[in-house]
């Protein structure tokens, strides 16, 4: 099973390089960016599927001429659940993405842009299946540099190449980290193969921690190292947002669970720090959400929001082994990793469906837009239907994952639970408020976008997307419907992972067949009876209705004998009061020409919610670093053999430090 995934990183390549040579045509280049990676899916999720549902463990082990090992891959059930949503989320974004790019050949390198997506995908698998250091960095840097030239695909934008940038240097300061990380893990160990490290001293252990909390959370987007994802979303293509924020930032919650598998058995404090960062990144994320206008950039804070989730069921996992509880330790581990899966179908679909509206309107500004549905019924149902499953709602599938850390929660604040309960009491809390402020933000995104009437002549014209298109977001709805309404099933999927985090045999995981599959069952049972007659209700309705005369007519305009949509609510107007209450986060700025006279021709309110740690934080810090830097500008001579010196010195200074070191 191994050598499939092999051979879809190889058909990635191939169709890569394929695509590359082939840029002078975009039609042939696109058949081939497409057909390689939804070939390289669909074989891909075989060796997945089958890992995780037996808990098989696969390797490929080959001696290479790199330093610090041997050339190691592995596919296990952990690795299963994040492979999983890359092959299916990428084969989706790429039919998508053959069509959506249609308007743009002959005008952007098409064919420059699939090899940029392919290698991204081949490092995406690396990255998880690599089981030595040296070789998972490659990958790591890999994934960065492709996925920094998707970003910048519109280059011609200002606001495309800035975002690159500061993308560019955040995942490299994230990786300054994890060389450290793996410097440490390889200087105790004298290897950087996984299976190599053993116990460590828990001074080292604490330092290899909080290393990769930093390192991997700025990929992941944890607060307040998320900067560069609310401006990297919005300004790539559609499908490759779908591909960042669905599974790219995923590899930073993999690369924190794998450190978590080295290290062993945790400690308390850890579970203490993740709770935080995960409480701070959902609350924060949702707010700041409730508050843009763009409607990729809402979605990209909703990625924040959502990695704060599932680190808080990370955080209450470690809290459960720390404390020796065990069943605690499997929901909260169950509910996280079950998230990883589920954020990737919903938020992917809800960036294919953002994608749909922008190319056929040309804006995804929500003030523009409005009355959507009529034109893109299909766009309009698939979003509603990731709306909903973002904001935890049952029966769809983020209701599940949710729900095993509720669950989770509950059971360490009951007596005998674990020792200290305020992280789990904070948790639920969390929850609670972040599913609330989730609602209310989807409410407004749908609203202001499908309902009501179109705001501009662009809105009016708008039409639905092409069956390419709509055929990955029903795929993806589909399945966030089939995993709510499976949910027992789903959940008992993830027990070989789960197992492989807590070194419980998976038979025991989740207390074999007590009250938390039991409960799940029994609310399965009871979402599909609801939904049965609901169904049935709508059939007899549409029998009785069938024949009669059916009578459109204006919604009530309270009184306004000619109504505009201009007096339809506007995403400032709808959001105003959350933003007002969170006034002192956000401080969001207002522009506003108040009403004057009798019949005022013009009056205008509009919002604008700058990041305040981009502003306040990391924009000071780096303005004062290049005025550091702009003194030592004399070094850059440019002469040649002064470079050289400059480079001898380095390496005779690093010799007699190693030698120091013997």
């Amino acid at each position: 099973m191994m050598s499939l995934v092999l051979i879809a990183i190889g058909l990635l390549m191939a169709s890569a390089l394929a695509a590359l040579l082939l840029s002078r045509d975009p039609r042939l280049a696109t058949i081939c960016g497409v057909g390689g990676a939804m070939l390289a899916g669909l074989v891909g999720l075989i060796p997945s599927l089958r890992v995780l549902l037996t808990g098989a463990h696969e390797s490929f082990i080959m001696a290479w001429c790199m330093p610090g090992g041997s050339l190691h891959i592995g596919l296990d059930a952990v690795s299963a659940v994040f492979l999983i949503p890359i092959f299916l989320l990428t084969a989706l974004a790429a039919l998508y993405g053959g069509t959506y790019l249609r308007p743009f050949w002959g005008k952007r390198a098409i064919g420059f842009s699939w090899f940029c997506f392919n290698l991204l995908t081949a490092c995406l698998i690396l990255v998880v299946v690599a089981r030595n250091g040296l070789l998972f960095l490659m990958a790591w840097e890999g994934m960065s540099l492709a996925s920094f030239f998707l970003v910048v695909f519109e280059h011609d934008k200002k606001a495309a190449r800035e975002a690159g940038w500061l993308y560019l240097v955040a995942t490299h300061l994230g990786t300054a980290f994890l060389l450290i990380l793996f410097a440490l893990l390889g200087r105790e160990a004298h290897s950087l193969d996984f299976d190599r490290i053993g116990a460590l001293a828990p001074g080292i252990a604490n330092a290899v921690f909080l290393l990769a909390v930093i390192g991997f959370g700025t990929k992941a987007g944890f607060m307040p190292l998320h900067v560069w994802l609310p401006e990297a979303h919005p300004a790539a293509p559609s499908h490759v947002s779908a591909v960042l924020s669905g599974v790219m930032i995923k590899t930073g919650i993999y690369g924190l669970v794998r450190t978590l598998i080295l290290l062993g058995h945790p400690l308390a404090w850890w579970g203490w720090v993740l709770v935080g960062i995960g409480l701070s990144s959902g609350i924060l994320g949702v707010v700041y959400a409730l508050a843009q206008h763009d409607l990729k950039r809402l979605l990209a804070y909703h990625s924040v929001e959502n990695i704060g989730i599932i680190v808080m069921g990370l955080g209450l996992g470690v809290l459960g082994l720390s404390t020796g509880h065990p069943l605690v330790a499997q929901l909260g581990f169950g509910g996280a990793l079950l998230h990883v899966v589920n954020h990737a179908l919903f938020k992917g679909l809800l960036f294919l469906g953002a994608g749909a509206v922008a190319h056929s309107t040309g804006t995804r500004d929500m003030d523009r837009l409005g009355g959507m549905a009529k034109a893109m019924p299909w766009t309009a149902l698939t979003f509603i239907i990731g709306a909903a499953a973002i904001a935890g709602l049952p029966p769809l599938n983020g209701f599940v994952s949710e729900f095993l850390m509720y669950y989770g929660a509950l059971l360490a604040c009951l007596p005998g639970g674990i020792a200290n309960p305020l992280p789990a009491v904070i948790l639920v809390a969390g929850l609670a408020l972040i599913g609330g402020l989730a609602a209310a933000c989807f409410a407004k995104a749908f609203g202001i976008v499908f309902l009501g009437e179109p705001r501009t002549d662009a809105a009016r014209k708008a039409h639905e997307c092409g069956f390419l298109m709509r055929l990955p977001m029903i795929i993806l709805a589909a399945v966030c419907i089939l995993i709510g309404f499976g949910a027992p099933w789903a959940v008992a999927a993830l027990k070989p992972a789960v197992a492989g985090l807590t070194s419980v045999p998976a038979a025991q995981i989740f207390g074999g067949t007590e009250r938390p599959m039991v409960l799940l069952m029994e609310l399965t049972i009871g979402f599909a009876t609801v939904t049965g007659l609901v169904i049935l209700l709508g059939f007899i309705r549409k029998r009785l209705l069938k024949n009669r005369p059916v009578r459109q007519a204006p919604t009530w305009d309270c009184g306004y004998a000619a109504p505009t949509p201009r007096m339809q609510y506007t995403a400032s107007s709808f959001a105003l009061w959350f933003v007002d209450a969170f006034r002192w986060i956000l401080r969001t700025e207002r522009h506003r020409s108040l009403p004057q006279g009798y019949f005022p021709n013009t009056a205008f309110m509009t919002t604008e919610t700058p990041d305040g740690f981009r502003e306040l934080v990391f924009r000071p810090v780096f303005a004062q670093i290049r005025w550091a830097l702009a003194s030592l500008r004399w070094i850059q001579h440019g002469r040649l053999q002064l470079y050289i010196l400059y480079i001898a010195a380095t390496l005779l200074a690093l010799l007699i430090w190693y030698a120091s070191c013997l």
